[in-house]
């Protein structure tokens, strides 16, 4: 792990274990609404252990990180970019799930040439959000926690996902994430964030770098009909897009490790020109 000072206050950073090396390639991986770093174990522990420099983040407010938790994917993505600033990293691949695709995107956009990959999983534009699911995230977070845990998974224990009780430990992490901000509701906030976000395409034509989709197939808080138009985006700004569907929800890293790890690790692997 490290912690490092952005813009004032401590950010984590999961990096395997390993320590950062500058003359490695690095890849920064961004969680969802109501999530941390710890989503992507299984995708951060093997790019660390294959020639990466990993820096899985705590996003601002949430979990390890200190700071005020965003309120847009504008305010993360220039977090993320001030992260890399920070670190004194010139170049990333950069991976975000759900809004962390979002945050990702607009982050590679800001970046330029600096950002090497873009990897979306579980992505969606416009990333709407239903009233009645911002009101309960508001008012009752419980109830729209397990809402929301109960249509991101497409079963409860998947064989791909090592035996897990997926539903059981999204519960716990959406838990314990809530409760690790005292003063905002990152439940809501995070859920208004992607509901209010209107420079998906805008953001997809200024990507200069290669970029994968990993949707879900069962995936019903993202399906892979709404990730399209930010797909039909990068194909026309881009020459290299690929997408990769996975037969499970929207906890893709967890219910499918193996596959969104193999998806992960084939695109970054490419000598894309």
């Amino acid at each position: 792990m490290m912690l490092y000072t952005v813009n004032g206050a401590p950010a984590y950073c999961y990096t395997a274990g390993k320590p950062f090396d500058p003359a490695k390639p690095t890849v920064v991986f961004i969680h969802g609404v109501l999530c941390d770093h710890s989503v992507w174990a299984l995708q951060s522990r093997y790019l660390a252990n294959h020639g990466w420099n990993v820096l899985a983040v705590d996003l601002p407010g949430h979990a390890r990180s200190r700071g005020e938790a965003p309120a847009s994917v504008e305010q993360a993505a220039d977090f993320i970019v001030a992260l890399l600033d920070t670190v004194g990293v010139p170049r990333a691949a950069l991976v975000g799930h759900s809004w962390g695709s979002l945050i990702a995107m607009e982050a590679a956009a800001r970046l330029g040439e600096r950002a090497t990959h873009l990897v979306m999983v579980g992505s969606a534009y416009p990333m709407k959000v239903s009233p009645a699911l911002l009101d309960s995230a508001l008012n009752t977070p419980e109830k729209a926690l397990k809402m929301v845990t109960v249509f991101s998974c497409s079963t409860l224990a998947p064989p791909s996902g090592a035996g897990s009780w997926v539903f059981g430990a999204s519960m716990a992490l959406g838990r314990r994430v809530l409760r690790s901000n005292a003063q905002v509701n990152l439940l809501h906030r995070g859920f208004t964030a992607c509901d209010s976000y209107t420079r998906g395409e805008q953001a997809m034509a200024a990507v200069q770098c290669p970029v994968l989709f990993v949707l879900g197939e069962k995936d019903q808080m993202t399906p892979p009909k709404a990730a399209q138009t930010l797909v039909n985006a990068a194909r026309s700004a881009l020459r290299q897009v690929q997408v990769v569907t996975v037969p499970v929800g929207h906890n893709q890293m967890t219910e499918a490790p193996d596959a969104t790890l193999a998806a992960l690790r084939d695109f970054l692997a490419q000598a894309w020109l």
